[in-house]
């Protein structure tokens, strides 16, 4: 099978996700056969930097030794077993891992296999708690969510979730929800200015749950910073503020750490930054250390207590997956979680932290970069066609995939958000890889700019053509 018959076949075969199938069956992306700690391979031998931690997941690199031997020890008892009315010792030793780690007052933990569907648990769970809480309670069926917010693919994930291409394309599938305004200050509406729209924005959120309390089911937020809408970072205390106006007005609040969890901010679980308990928490991608398939929703005992009673009073939870708690992703979760505490890595996460802002430093006066956003080992690196005035590029230029293209050829590998550049170091990279990192996202940046004149001759030459042919 070489290089070539691979891509044959992959075009052939695979629909690729997030991909616009057309252009990438054009590209011939790398093929990745083999990994050795933060460092890909593909089938022609090319070794490539991890730059977006194998989408946002993985955590101590590739081929870790302990996670190995966890899994394979755990292979030779078994592979699967269900959950549906049976137990296995790694989901008790996890849950119980995991409750001891997350904010205090989260006791119950219901396995999954994905943070879309962590989501989707969660918001099942709030809308059956309120049904069956107390006798002739107030109808709950609204959930709050924030502007551009990304909560998972699956419909009731879309539905909590703000990006409009999702919208657009499957609105008439999803259901309703509250929209809040996200408090960021990049790019502001007319009149306002950064400290005027954050007060906007606090306004706008006692407003409506004060407005609307009784019927809101859940308030769901990525605590701290929202990851797919552009790693837009909140301002200190707006999460503490969401919980003490939830907790006043009786409404769940439904923290989804799926892409902030497991140290990416630079503590463990982002709540912790601000010393908030929600009432449901999603966990999912470095659960297992971007290992294997796992997700983890968890609830209160006040959750979970709603959902007891005799098996005829139909008080159960009616959701589950094949592989809910699968052992060996429990299995190299727990040995993930015992890495975090062997490798002190919350201390390597801290100074990472730290070499990313000085490494990325030059870029905060560069023409085509809007912003720098960054929190933890976080980076959202917002590319623009005019940085006094914003103005973003045209969608048709591709600007962060020519970034990606362009750092692809220096040997590591990147992913945008549109034309947000991403940088996601896995939380155990070692300095030298953070510094190799920074400074090839610098020279990509450079080089996909410094094509730009000719891109934009060729791409307007080409919506020319095209109205010629219309």
């Amino acid at each position: 099978m070489n290089t070539e018959s691979l891509h044959r076949w992959d075009h052939e075969f695979v629909w690729h996700p997030f991909a616009p199938m057309q252009a990438f069956r054009e590209e011939n992306a790398p093929i990745i056969e083999s990994a050795e700690g933060f460092h890909l391979y593909d089938t022609d031998g090319n070794r490539y930097l991890d730059g977006i931690s194998s989408l946002w997941c993985n955590v101590h690199g590739h081929r870790v030794p302990e996670i190995d031997e966890a899994i394979c020890k755990q292979l030779d008892r078994v592979s699967h077993s269900t959950l549906l009315g049976l137990s296995h010792p790694p989901s008790i030793e996890l849950a119980r891992e995991l409750v001891a780690r997350v904010p205090k007052g989260l006791t119950k933990v219901f396995y999954s296999d994905s943070g879309a569907t962590a989501v989707e648990v969660a918001l099942k769970m709030a809308f059956q708690y309120h049904c069956q809480k107390k006798k002739n309670a107030a109808k709950r069926d609204l959930f709050v969510r924030l502007a551009d917010a990304y909560h998972g693919d699956t419909i009731g994930a879309m539905s909590l979730g703000g990006i409009d291409l999702f919208h657009k394309v499957y609105g008439q599938l999803l259901f309703p929800t509250l929209t809040l305004p996200a408090p960021v200050t990049y790019r502001l509406p007319d009149s306002h200015t950064a400290e005027s729209y954050l007060q906007f924005c606090d306004d706008e959120l006692e407003r409506v749950l004060r407005a609307e309390h009784q019927r809101i089911a859940a308030f769901i937020i990525e605590p701290l910073v929202q990851g797919a809408a552009g790693i837009l970072v909140h301002p200190p205390g707006y999460l503490k503020r969401v919980r003490e106006l939830t907790k006043e007005l009786d409404i769940p609040l439904i923290a989804d750490e799926v892409a902030v969890g497991f140290g990416r901010t630079g503590t463990l679980f982002a709540c912790e930054q601000e010393h908030v308990v929600p009432d449901i928490m999603c966990l999912a991608k470095g659960l297992t250390g971007g290992y294997l398939p796992l997700a983890a929703t968890l609830a209160t005992d006040e959750i979970y207590d709603a959902f007891l009673g005799e098996p005829h009073e139909g008080r159960t939870f009616y959701h589950g997956h094949t592989f809910t708690g699968n052992p060996l992703g429990c299995a190299a979760a727990l040995a993930s979680l015992k890495l975090f505490d062997e490798h002190k890595l919350l201390e390597t996460i801290a100074a990472n932290g730290q070499r990313l802002r000085r490494n990325l430093a030059p870029l905060d006066e560069h023409p085509h970069v809007g912003e720098v956003r960054r929190k933890g080992i976080m980076v959202g690196i917002e590319l623009v066609a005019n940085r006094e005035t914003k103005e973003p590029f045209a969608p048709p230029l591709r600007m962060g995939h020519q970034v990606t293209l362009a750092a692809r050829k220096r040997g590591v590998i990147i992913r945008p958000l549109g034309d947000v550049v991403v940088l996601m170091p896995a939380p155990a990279m070692d300095g030298d890889a953070i510094d190799e990192l920074c400074a090839v996202a610098i020279e990509a940046i450079d080089e996909a700019v410094s094509h730009l004149s000719q891109r934009e001759r060729s791409t307007a030459k080409q919506a020319g053509e095209g109205r010629e042919r219309r």
